[in-house]
Order: C-alpha cells, then sequence, then structure tokens
C-alpha cells in the first residue's frame, strides 16, 4: 500500500515538473501552489534539485560542444567594435549636421500642421453649419408664418423641422432649446387658430341676421324663376343650361379647401339680380384651418366638441325672441333672418368638412329649433290683433319655412302651426269685420236707396245682384226697396273671402281645403258677427219701427244673395257645391233668425207703445152716466196703430216679395197688438186696485172696446178674413154684453156647451166684476133695502154669486 502511494506522489511531481518547464514564467504560481497545498513538497524539492543539476549538465555539455565558435565570433566582435566606433563617430556628425539643417524645416512643418488643422476645423465648421443652417431657415420660417398668422402651413414646418431637421443637429445646445420649444410652439399655434375660431364664431352671430337675409332673397329669386320655368319653360331652358348647381353638395366642393368658404350659389347670369352669397359676408378660412390644426394635432375630438358646444350655446341666444317681436313685422323678419343665417351655415359646415357636424347633430338642433320657433310664434302671433300684419306674418313664415325646406330641413310642423294661426287670422278678421259691419249699420239711414239716373242705378246692380223687372221699367227717379248697408255688407262679405283667401296662399292645401277654409270662416262671419251686429241694432233702445221693417226687407235680400256668394266661393276655388264634404252657407238661418228678432222687436214695441197709451187711461169708475164717445187716449191710441200700420203698406211699388213679406209682418203684429190690448183692457177692467165698478163706468169702457173694434173691422191691414182681428176683443165682448145686458139666466143655463152665447166669458173673470158692481150696489143705495126691486136685485146678484162659485169649484174638481 505505501509503494502505491509513493508512486502516485512521484507521478504527480513529474507532472508538476513538466509543467514548471512548459509554462510560461507568469503563469507558474498555481502550480507551485498545487505543491505546497500537499504534504510531500520536501521530496518534490529533491526531484527539483535533481532536475536541475540535470539541466545544468546538459547545458554544460553544449557549450563545451560549440566553445570554439565562440572564440572565433568574440574575435570578429573585437574586429569590428573598431569600425563601429568611426561609424558612431560619422553618424553623429551627420546627426548633428541634420538637426542644425532641419531646425528650419521643423518650424515651417509646425506652421504647416497648424495650417492643415485650421483647415480641417474650418471644413468641419462648415459641414456642420450647412447641418444647421437649414434648421435656422426652417425655424425662420416658422416665425415668418406665425408672425402672418399662416398657422397651418406654419404647423406642418413644425412637423418638419421636428422630425427631419432637427435629429441631424440634435447635439447641439440650441437645438435643444428649439426641440424643448416645439411643444410650446404647437400650444401657441393652437391657442393662436382657437382665438381665431372664436373670432369666427363671433363674426358668424353678428352676420347670421345679413345671412339669412341673403337666403331667402336667393330663395325668392328661386322662387320667381320656378315660376317662370314653369310658366315660360322655353324662354328660360337657356339660363337653366348655364347653371352649375344650387347647392354647394352638387358644385363637389373639397372640405379642405381653404379658399372655399362660400355657402350660397348665385347664377351669374348677366340679365339676372346678383345677390351676394354667405361667403361674402362670412370667412369660413378660420374653422378650417383650426379644423385641420387641431386633426393634426390630434385633438379633432376636442375641436368638436368644443363647436359643437359653442354652436348650441349660439342657437339658443338666436331662438329666443324679443319680447317686442310682435309689434312689427320686421321684429319676426329680423327673427327669421338669425335663425336661417344660423342653419345656413351649420348646413356649408356639414357639406364642407369631414365630421365637424353630422347630419344627427344638425337634426337635433332642427328640432329643439323648430319646438322653440313654434312656441315663440304662438305666443307672440296671440298679441296681434291687425290681420294685415297676421297675413304678412304668414307670408313671412312660408317664405322661411321654404328657404330651410331648400336646403333639406323638414318644415312640415311650421304649416301646421300655420293652420293654427289661420284659425287666429279668422278670429281677428271677424272682429275687424264685426266693426265695419257696426259702422255700416249704424250710419244707415235705413231707407230705400233713391236712383235719380241710369249710371247709379248700374253701380249698385254692380255692387249687389239685385234684379227686378217692375223696377227696371220704372221710370226716374226710382227707388231700390233696400237700404244702403245691403250691398255695403255684401261687398264686405266678399272681402272677408277674399282675406281669407289670401291667407291659404302658398300654404301647399288642396283645392278643398281651400274651400273648406273659406265656408267655414264665412259661416263664422254670417252666424256670429254679422248676426250678433244685427241682433245689436234691432235690440238698440231708440230704434223705430219703420227702421225693423226695412232690416226686414234689407235682411231678405241679403238672405236672396246668399246663392250668388255660394257662386262667388265656388268660382275663386274652383270647387263644386256638389263636391262630397262641401261645407255650405248657413246665411239663409242667419238673415232669418236677424228677421224673426226684428219681427219680435216690432211686436215688442208696438205692445210698449200700447202700454204707455194705456197709462193715460183715467176712468171714473164710479160714474153714474158714459160719455157721449170713446176716452181720449184710445183714440190717440187707435190714430197710432192706424199711422203704424200704414208704414207696412207703403213699400216701394211693384215688388211683389216684400208686399207679400211684409203683410204677413202686418198681419201678425196687427193681430199681436189687438191681442195685446184686448188683454191690457181686460187686465185694467179686474184690476185688484179697481174696488167697485158702476154701471156707468162700464158703459164707459163698453164704448172704448167698441171703438177698437171699429179699428178691426176698418181692416188696418189687408188681408184679414172677415171679422178675424175682432176675434181678438171676443173675450171682452161677451163680458161685457152680459153684464150690460144682465143676461145670467142664459149664460147659466148655457154653460158648458159648444154653443153658449157667451163661450169666452170665464166664471172666474165674471164673479170678479160682479163682485165689484155688488159692492157698488150697496154702498151707493143705503137705502135699498126698503125698495122692493132694489132688494130683488141684490138676491139676485147673490144668488148669481153664489152659482159663479159653484162652477168655478165644479172646474177646479
Amino acid at each position: 500500500m505505501a509503494e502505491l502511494e509513493s508512486l502516485e506522489t512521484a507521478a504527480e511531481h513529474e507532472r508538476i515538473l513538466r509543467e514548471i518547464e512548459s509554462t510560461d514564467t507568469a503563469c507558474i504560481g498555481p502550480t507551485l501552489r498545487s505543491v505546497y497545498d500537499g504534504e510531500e513538497h520536501g521530496r518534490f524539492m529533491e526531484k527539483l534539485d535533481a532536475r536541475i543539476k540535470n539541466h545544468d549538465r546538459e547545458i554544460e555539455k553544449m557549450c563545451n560542444f560549440h566553445y570554439q565558435g565562440f572564440v572565433d565570433s568574440i574575435t570578429e566582435l573585437l574586429k569590428v567594435r573598431g569600425e563601429a566606433q568611426k561609424l558612431k563617430s560619422q553618424v553623429t556628425e551627420t546627426n548633428h549636421k541634420l538637426q542644425v539643417d532641419g531646425k528650419e524645416l521643423l518650424i515651417s512643418m509646425e506652421e504647416l500642421k497648424q495650417c492643415r488643422m485650421q483647415q480641417r476645423n474650418i471644413a468641419t465648421t462648415v459641414d456642420k453649419l450647412n447641418l444647421c443652417l437649414p434648421v435656422l431657415e426652417m425655424y425662420t420660417k416658422l416665425r415668418e408664418q406665425m408672425k402672418t398668422k399662416r398657422h397651418y402651413p406654419a404647423l406642418k414646418t413644425l412637423e418638419h423641422l421636428e422630425h427631419t431637421y432637427l435629429p441631424l443637429v440634435s447635439h447641439y445646445r440650441f437645438c435643444k432649446i428649439m426641440a424643448d420649444n416645439i411643444p410650446k410652439l404647437r400650444e401657441e399655434i393652437k391657442e393662436v387658430s382657437m382665438s381665431d375660431l372664436k373670432d369666427f364664431l363671433e363674426s358668424i352671430r353678428k352676420h347670421s341676421d345679413k345671412i339669412g337675409e341673403t337666403a331667402m332673397k336667393q330663395a325668392q329669386l328661386q322662387r320667381n324663376l320656378d315660376s317662370i320655368v314653369s310658366q315660360h319653360p322655353k324662354v328660360v331652358i337657356g339660363k337653366k343650361a348655364k347653371k352649375d348647381g344650387a347647392s354647394p353638395e352638387v358644385n363637389g366642393m373639397s372640405p379642405m379647401s381653404e379658399q372655399d368658404s362660400g355657402i350660397l350659389d348665385v347664377e351669374d347670369d348677366e340679365d339676372d339680380e346678383e345677390v351676394p352669397g354667405a361667403q361674402d359676408l362670412v370667412d369660413f378660412s378660420p374653422v378650417y384651418r383650426c379644423l385641420h390644426i387641431y386633426s393634426v394635432l390630434g385633438a379633432r375630438e376636442t375641436f368638436e366638441n368644443y363647436y359643437r358646444k359653442q354652436r348650441r350655446k349660439q342657437a339658443r341666444l338666436v331662438l329666443q325672441p324679443p319680447s317686442n317681436m310682435h309689434e312689427t313685422l320686421d321684429g319676426y323678419r329680423k327673427y327669421f333672418n338669425q335663425i336661417v343665417g344660423f342653419f345656413v351655415v351649420e348646413d356649408h359646415i356639414l357639406h364642407t368638412t369631414q365630421g365637424l357636424v353630422n347630419q344627427a347633430y344638425i337634426d337635433e338642433l332642427w328640432e329643439m329649433a323648430l319646438s322653440k320657433t313654434i312656441a315663440a310664434l304662438r305666443t307672440h302671433s296671440s298679441y296681434c290683433s291687425d290681420p294685415n300684419l297676421v297675413l304678412d306674418l304668414k307670408n313671412l313664415i312660408v317664405h322661411f319655412a321654404d328657404t330651410l325646406q331648400g336646403y333639406g330641413f323638414p318644415v312640415n310642423q311650421l304649416f301646421d302651426m300655420l293652420l293654427e294661426v289661420r284659425d287666429q287670422y279668422s278670429e281677428i278678421l271677424l272682429k275687424k269685420w264685426s266693426g265695419v259691419f257696426r259702422n255700416i249699420l249704424d250710419s244707415d239711414n235705413y231707407s230705400p236707396i233713391p236712383v235719380t239716373d241710369e249710371e247709379v242705378y248700374k253701380k249698385i246692380v254692380g255692387q249687389f245682384p239685385f234684379q227686378d223687372m217692375e223696377l227696371e221699367k220704372q221710370s226716374f227717379p226710382k227707388k231700390f226697396p233696400f237700404s244702403e248697408f245691403v250691398p255695403k255688407v255684401y261687398n264686405q262679405i266678399k272681402e272677408f273671402i277674399y282675406a281669407c283667401l289670401k291667407f291659404s296662399e302658398d300654404l301647399h292645401l288642396s283645392s278643398t281645403e281651400v274651400d273648406d277654409m273659406i265656408r267655414k270662416s264665412t259661416n263664422l262671419l254670417l252666424t256670429r258677427t254679422l248676426n250678433n251686429c244685427l241682433q245689436s241694432v234691432i235690440k238698440r233702445k231708440n230704434i223705430g219701427l219703420t227702421e225693423l221693417v226695412q232690416i226686414i226687407i234689407n235682411t231678405t235680400h241679403l238672405e236672396i244673395s246668399c246663392k250668388f256668394l255660394e257662386e262667388f266661393i265656388t268660382n275663386i276655388t274652383n270647387v263644386l257645391p256638389e263636391t262630397v264634404h262641401t261645407t255650405k252657407l248657413y246665411g239663409l238661418t242667419t238673415f232669418k233668425d236677424a228677421r224673426h228678432a226684428a219681427e219680435e222687436e216690432i211686436y215688442t214695441n208696438l205692445n210698449q207703445k200700447i202700454d204707455q197709451f194705456l197709462q193715460l187711461a183715467d176712468y171714473d169708475w164710479m160714474a153714474t152716466e158714459p160719455h157721449s164717445r170713446a176716452s181720449d187716449y184710445l183714440l190717440d191710441l187707435i190714430a197710432f196703430l192706424h199711422s203704424t200700420f200704414a208704414v207696412f203698406t207703403h213699400l216701394p211699388g211693384g215688388i211683389h216679395v216684400h208686399a207679400t213679406m211684409s203683410g204677413k209682418v202686418a198681419q201678425t203684429a196687427c193681430m199681436s197688438a189687438c191681442k195685446h190690448l184686448s188683454t191690457s183692457l181686460m187686465q185694467l177692467l179686474l184690476e185688484a186696485e179697481v174696488k167697485q165698478i158702476t154701471l156707468g163706468a162700464l158703459q164707459q169702457f163698453n164704448l172704448d172696446v167698441k171703438e177698437c173694434e171699429r179699428f178691426a173691422r176698418s181692416g188696418p191691414v189687408p188681408g184679414f178674413q172677415e171679422d178675424t182681428l175682432q176675434l181678438a176683443f171676443i173675450n171682452l165682448r161677451q163680458l161685457l154684453d152680459l153684464f150690460i145686458q144682465w143676461d145670467w139666466s142664459t149664460y147659466l143655463a148655457d154653460y158648458g156647451q159648444p154653443t153658449c152665447k157667451y163661450l169666452r166669458v170665464n166664471p172666474t173673470t165674471a164673479l170678479i166684476l160682479l163682485e165689484k158692481m155688488k159692492d157698488t150696489s150697496r154702498r151707493n143705495n143705503v137705502f135699498a133695502q126698503f125698495r122692493k126691486n132694489e132688494r130683488d136685485k141684490q138676491k139676485l146678484i147673490d144668488t148669481v154669486a153664489k152659482q159663479l162659485r159653484s162652477l168655478i169649484n165644479s172646474q177646479q174638481s
């Protein structure tokens, strides 16, 4: 075992020795460390000494082998040393000479070296300057563009400067300063362009009125041109061929062109009136530049939001009407111009930019504008009482709607609202015509129109559709049956129809709708306005019977003229009356109602006059003997009735319709007057304040009733059959005959039978009068109880009264 370990140690030492012999001296350290790390370094040192000795022997052998050659070499070296000394001296001398001669050359070389260095530096500097100069030039150009407010080119220059030129010279300090300023310059461009945008927004806000006015003028010119085209297509076909387009979207505008800011195109025809477009009023380039700048800077969405927000605010301001807008048409016009100007600008922006505003945004704004505009018009138009202003407003609204419709905005709600304004316009017209009718009726003399010559006759016939052959045959002077208010009222009704027709123009309504509107409004005029005016005149306190009779005649003629009004409406609307759902005129009812009211007023006035005369009655109910004739008040009353009914018969000659109509009214009035007189006389006789009535007073009363009967028999009004008018006094006649003739036996015997002589005498009435005569007999005959006849009469009165009470009780049961 020990032998094996010693063999391994010996082999290791041998390896280490070989490494020492073959390894570089600088790297021998690890090898020696491995020796000292082991435990056999003593034995290694012995081997190392042995190896050194071995090498020394080999070196000695080699030296002994070459010794003769070494000696020969030394000998030669000694020979050469002498020659070398000589050579050294020559070299030293030559070197000295060279040093002396080369000193000037060194100076020149040094100068050349400095010159070459300067040349190199200059070339380097030129190269660097060539790199820097474009940067400086671009920066100068950038500043110049910003100074001249060419912001979009400045932004492009800034992009080139940042991405193309600055990277080449980025290590220079001034370039670093430039690079640091680039965000600030971008921000400055954004702020300046935003300032320009704000100026633009302010500009279009100020110019909205003018833009809208221009757009509406162009729309009017277009309508006129279309009208000419429809009437004379061959005349204007050449002009139409020259027309490139009337809208921005047709003209193919480039949305990126800063020079393109027009929104309204007008034909450049030398023969047409030139209207400036919106591009002449507003410069749109700021909004295009700002949009492009923000798009390049990646802030397009921010710009779009800001623009839309500001325009919404402006829209709300534009849509806020002035408080006094309703006072003048100019107020409405300015309001409409601003709205049109606003949406014309937005429409132009929509078609000349790529997405700054979109259709949804425009539709939203228009919906808001439409609702606010309609609300404002409803409010302010309600304050208007002038029909001419309402008509002008309607035309302005139509013009406003047509203008915006030309730009593609839906305007149906505006036309629906105009139908509401139409109803309001109709009400205003009715109020106006109410005043017109009142003035006509108040100023009328209610006398037939006198005609002195043919010219005046034709003039009146031309104003009012009247034909009467009998009147035409009469010689001048002659009279129309009606008064002046008939043709005046008829013409005013036609004027009203014309006024209604004016409002219906340009509302895109069918002929049937226009006809229906006119007929309904005319019906309101007749049934409400004219009827109220007529009723007001009829009910006046100071109106006379003559005026009432003339009103009856006038309304008859107006009633006849209704068919001509129907024809008039048919002619202007071209809608036949037979058409389904066609509204009929209610004039017949209106004039009939007025005529009936006039008739009732005649009856009422007559009765009131009769009452006034009856108030003058002064009967002496205790008189013993009657007068020789009727009472004075009654004679005056009969005379008044005669003169009154004469009015009904003195109509213009030859006019049968009036005679018939007036005759019926006169008959009714006469019968009504007689009945009222009879009733009033009966009430006078039975009045509770009259406690006693003598036979003499009753006989005087009988004379007055006979006078009334004489009036009835005299035929104050023609047309009554036999004694028809006398029947009005039959109750009084039978009552008076019963008491004067004292025919109680007949009355009591025949009571209740159809053939009874005193059929019209009511037992209650008879009892009341009998009681008044009974009291008179008792008080005037103090000694009646001593006279047999008087006693018998009192007994008879008591018996009759008792029987009358029995009849009354039997009737009540």
